[in-house]
């Protein structure tokens, strides 16, 4: 039996909040690349409008780094906005979203309409 050991890469995802609506990813890139290899920036933006929500998740490839990054970065003034930047916590699982209401409290079907 040969059993092949496979290492992946992980990498420290940062939060990254506070940002000025005017950011762009690749200016959130910009400012994590003075500390590290930025592997992965995701702009969080509003699904109707395009815009940004202020908010960003970014991969560095250091541990080390990110932490520097953390402890730089965390309350600098980037605009008018000071930035917030700490780890990403795993997202929590909700429960369905379904207009505040049980399935079962639904009104039934109007069988009388045309």
């Amino acid at each position: 039996m040969v059993l092949r050991i496979v290492k992946r890469e992980m990498y420290m995802k940062l939060y990254v909040g506070n940002l000025p609506f005017s950011h762009s990813e690749e200016d959130v890139r910009r400012i994590f690349a003075a500390y590290s290899t930025v592997t992965n920036c995701t702009l969080v933006k509003d699904a109707e409008t395009g815009r940004s929500r202020g908010f960003a998740f970014v991969e560095l490839s250091s541990d080390d780094e990110a932490r520097n990054a953390i402890s730089d970065l965390h309350n600098k003034q980037v605009g008018t906005r000071a930035l917030v930047v700490n780890e990403a916590r795993p997202r929590e699982s909700r429960p369905p979203r379904d207009g505040g209401r049980d399935r079962d409290d639904r009104r039934p079907f109007n069988k009388n309409r045309r």
